[in-house]
């Protein structure tokens, strides 16, 4: 029912439309507006009511309870001006909307963000004194004959859609005040209906009891999954199953439930936990999705009702095999032969060896090597260098002849026997191939660390860049190989992919997952957002 209640308020707006653009109709709108300033405020006025149509009929297909006693507000409204004004077709289908919000009232359970009812109000309150003040300032230069309180009186219901009726020096200037009172109207009136059906948030925030349950978690599974340990970043938040078994790992953003990896705990309690996390979802009207989960957890998904898109593979070395012999590592053993010969020395160590003036060297400079302000990561990092917290993380630092540090490596535990790359930062003047020295070095010493098997960076569609360069690819794939290419420029998709390929690497393919096909879009945007490729503006601030 609510998806004929959102398509029936979309109906509506359409008629609001129609209403100003068919000329058998356009008496319904022959107000004093219409008549003072054209057909074209007429339409104007149209497009702000349908604006907020759509609007609701958004929040009304998310079945949230708040949008539901909006469109009852709004639709009554356009009940009574029908009903005064005319337009029979209108005004049924009005009162048809009306009818069926009452009936299917039970329908609309979800929640809403308990504090965006008093950020409307104060957005609507301070918006509505800006512009009382602004539309006594205009009338004071376009209406100076009339009385403050007339104009006071005039402002406030030209705020509302009425023509002022004020003693104007000119005609033109009527139609001025007009359009301006109207707009400011129309502004308040979104920006206040925005606020309200903003998404609900949730802290982006793990607790530490949490946490703590996670941490159990990893000990008796964490092998499974080379992002498992990510969980632990604490800008997230999870949910359990009931029997405490297994957890979703997820943040909130923009309206958006984004769990990361694969469920944590026993894959026998993953559906459990999953269930659980979409009755969270649903309850507040956040569309779920899941970025990064491997083949199993996908499988998972799909039997929650998701559907299931590979989006890239994961590189992989198996340290028990890895060799830097042979042809085709010839290029890394000539990068790590040259960074040799430059001096440059390293050192692999678990945090917990490390004193404590190694790590605030190391946490300080993987700042200033940092690309650009904007921390990066949600899904393939920890958000946090040095931390106590992570005693069995393990720290790759390079240095130069003259020991200055130069670059590091910081890999979490996948298990008892694996890494997972968490960060991987160097200075802008190190020796090129710095990065394949490090990768040697780790996989030197891996044998003294207990390590068997190494999680490097994720390449993004890498099946694409494989085959789409391939004699007798289709045209479908090379065009899309060609757009990737094009994308690489800003987004280093290609790099990625061709700074893993040389070590030769198992690919192991990840997947994104969501439940419609039409909510696809919402949840990669949502990606983008958390993995801080898109940055919100500050003015609007963020939903996590």
């Amino acid at each position: 029912m609510p998806l004929v209640v959102c398509w029936l308020m979309r109906l509506t707006s359409v008629a609001t439309l129609l209403g100003v653009l068919l000329p058998e109709s356009r008496t319904h709108f022959s107000s004093a507006a219409a008549d003072a300033v054209g057909d074209g405020l007429a339409f104007a006025t149209a497009s702000v009511a349908a604006g907020l149509q759509l609007l609701i009929a958004g929040a009304l297909r998310r079945r949230r309870r708040r949008a539901w006693g909006v469109a009852v507000v709004v639709v009554s409204i356009g009940v009574a001006a029908h009903l005064a004004s005319g337009g029979r077709w209108v005004l049924l289908l009005n009162a048809a909307m009306l009818a069926l919000l009452l009936w299917a009232r039970r329908d609309f359970t979800a929640r809403s963000e308990p504090g965006t009812r008093w950020a409307a109000g104060r957005a609507f309150l301070v918006m509505a004194a800006a512009s009382m003040v602004a539309g006594m300032l205009l009338t004071r230069h376009t209406a100076p004959r009339s009385s403050w309180g007339d104009r006071a009186v005039e402002t406030f219901f030209g705020l509302l859609g009425f023509a002022p009726d004020l003693r104007f020096e000119r005609s033109e200037l009527s139609a001025l005040t007009e359009v301006a009172l109207t707009s400011m109207g129309a502004a308040i009136a979104l920006v206040t209906v925005l606020v309200l059906l903003a998404p609900a948030r949730k802290p982006a925030r793990l607790d530490p009891a949490d946490e703590q349950r996670l941490r159990g978690l990893l000990s008796d599974f964490g092998g499974r999954d080379s992002l498992g340990y990510f969980a632990l970043r604490r800008d997230k938040t999870a949910v359990f199953s009931p029997s405490g078994k297994a957890a979703v790992s997820y943040r909130v953003v923009a309206g958006v439930s984004l769990a990361s990896g694969d469920p944590l705990g026993d894959p026998e309690a993953w559906g459990p936990a999953v269930a659980e996390w979409l009755t969270e979802a649903d309850s507040y009207a956040w569309v779920p999705g899941v970025i990064g989960c491997s083949e199993e957890a996908a499988k998972a998904y799909v039997r929650a009702g998701f559907d299931a898109l590979e989006i890239g593979d994961e590189a992989v070395l198996d340290l028990t095999e890895f060799s830097l012999a042979g042809r085709s590592m010839r290029g890394v053993r000539q990068a790590v032969r040259r960074v040799e010969r430059a001096g440059y020395y390293l050192t692999v160590a678990r945090q917990r060896d490390l004193d404590r003036s190694t790590l605030d060297e190391v946490t300080h400079a993987s700042a200033i090597f940092r690309d650009g302000e904007t921390e990066r990561g949600f899904s393939m990092a920890l958000g946090r260098t040095g931390d106590p917290a992570d005693p069995d993380a393990v720290l790759v630092t390079a240095r130069d002849a003259e020991g200055r540090l130069v670059a590091m490596l910081s890999f979490v535990p996948w298990g008892v026997d694996g890494l997972s790359l968490d960060l991987m930062r160097r200075s802008r003047d190190s020796e090129n191939g710095t990065v394949e020295f490090m990768v040697a070095g780790l996989v030197e010493r891996a044998r003294s660390l207990g390590v068997r098997r190494v999680s490097l960076n994720f390449a993004v569609f890498r099946s694409a860049f494989e085959r789409g360069g391939r004699v007798g690819a289709g045209p479908v794939l090379r065009a899309w190989r060609q757009v990737l290419l094009f994308a690489s420029r800003w987004w280093q998709i290609e790099t990625l992919y061709r700074a893993n390929a040389k070590y030769n690497p198992e690919w192991v393919p990840r997947f994104v997952c969501f439940r419609r096909t039409s909510e696809l879009a919402r949840v990669t945007l949502a990606a983008l957002e958390a993995e801080a490729f898109l940055v919100r503006p500050r003015l609007f601030g963020r939903y996590r």
